[in-house]
């Protein structure tokens, strides 16, 4: 029973270690060829965690090719824009100027309901707005809506918002970030302070932060 046990974490962290090196994409973002490797490595990975017999070299090497001819066609398809069109395929437009390239969409085996589904998914219910849709080589829609259908921007109304930036977290799940602190230039001690001024101290926050404009949010725990 130990042995099935370390056998399978070595195996997991294996995996953990060679899909994490593979770069951050969700499975829809994934390209054809990457999600074939993740396939086949979870099956690799499978093998000799079932089969005690299997030395978990014999997984682990296999996995290893596996990841190194991902990166090869990953470097391939960075370098090449003709190696990228043949292992990652081309965007095709599937709606030009409110109108649906029934052509295109037959070669891509890409129904009508598909296109209508997606086009909902991006909160487009009208056909006759887009201007452009584009089907991509991981199978997302984008969508380009027609200029007088797309949502106002402050530049239309001749509004320059200040940016904003990103609010930097100061306590998470009771654990305080000291380097976001010197970040803001502010010690504990002020930090404290905040706290006692909403009412609270540290030990009851559990989430806090402070955006660019110097406001702080604060929920305690439950």
């Amino acid at each position: 029973m130990n042995l099935i046990i370390i056998r399978t974490l070595i195996l997991y962290l294996a995996v953990v270690i060679f899909l994490r090196l593979m770069g951050k994409r969700e499975v829809g973002q994934l390209q054809p060829y990457e999600l074939v490797i993740i396939i086949m490595i979870s099956e690799l990975a499978a093998i000799p965690m079932q089969n005690t017999t299997i030395p978990v070299i014999n997984g682990l090497i296999p996995i290893f090719v596996l990841f190194a001819a991902h990166v090869t066609l990953s470097f391939i398809s960075l370098k090449s824009e003709r190696a990228r069109a043949v292992i990652n395929g081309k965007p095709t437009i599937v709606i030009e100027n409110a109108k649906i390239m029934e052509e295109d969409m037959r070669k891509m085996r890409y129904n009508i309901n598909d296109l209508l589904e997606q086009l909902r998914g991006k909160n487009v219910t009208n056909i006759a707005d887009v201007e452009f849709a584009i089907l991509e080589t991981n199978g997302n829609l984008s969508v380009i809506l027609k200029p007088d259908k797309r949502p106002v921007q402050p530049k239309d109304m001749g509004i320059n918002p200040q940016s904003e930036g990103l609010p930097i977290t100061l306590v998470a799940d009771g654990r305080l970030f000291h380097e976001n602190l010197k970040k803001i230039k502010r010690d504990i001690e002020w930090l404290e302070n905040e706290f006692h001024k909403a009412g609270t101290t540290y030990k009851k926050v559990f989430f806090a932060n402070i955006d660019s404009q110097g406001k702080l949010f604060i929920q305690n725990k439950q």
